[in-house]
């Protein structure tokens, strides 16, 4: 039995992971507006708080049905968002397996933030939840992405040609995965 995705936080050394509520609209709202952060991303930069106020109903019901959880990440004595990470997905019927993904605001890059949330948000899929498997959807050219992952124990498994579909066209997609020790 999983616990109640939708009041589960995690402190990720000196970053506060809380799910994403109706208050983070604003601070998405200014993350998600970047050009440069939703580059690699399924969706094109926000321009108004309703389309961050949708991406907040989203994550609010996959945490509430347990299929998947995403984070805002805090500096742990700040209330101020400066990206998102969770689980895009979960699956525990046909496997133990989560889509990790996540997102930093442009000022934030380069000081190596994600790698110290990062293996934080592993254990907690791998303990917590129980998986076995944890696997990243990359857009080709997302290097950075690449990167992180491999230097916490990620194997790139393929390229999947034309897999999605956004911005008008279609992307190929580089599936990483990690299985649990």
């Amino acid at each position: 039995m999983i616990p109640p995705l939708a009041r589960q936080t995690l402190m990720a050394g000196a970053y506060s992971l809380t799910p994403l509520a109706e208050g983070d609209v604003s601070g998405l709202l200014r993350l998600f507006a970047d050009p440069a952060v939703t580059e690699f991303m399924d969706i094109a930069p926000l321009e108004t708080l309703a389309e961050a106020e949708e991406i907040v109903a989203w994550a609010r019901d996959m945490a509430a049905n347990n299929r998947g959880l995403r984070w805002a990440i805090r500096r742990a004595k700040s209330s101020d968002l400066i990206g998102t990470v969770g689980f895009n997905t979960l699956e525990f019927d046909r496997g133990r397996r989560g889509e990790i993904a996540y997102d930093l605001a442009q000022a934030h890059w380069g000081q190596g933030i994600m790698s110290e949330i990062l293996p934080h948000v592993m254990v907690f899929g791998f303990d917590n939840l129980g998986l076995h498997r944890l696997e990243a959807m990359v857009t080709v050219g997302n290097l950075r992405s690449c990167r992180l992952l491999e230097r916490h124990g990620f194997s790139l498994e393929g390229r999947l040609r034309d897999h999605a579909f956004w911005k008008g066209r279609f992307w190929d997609q580089l599936i990483y995965g990690r299985l649990a020790d």
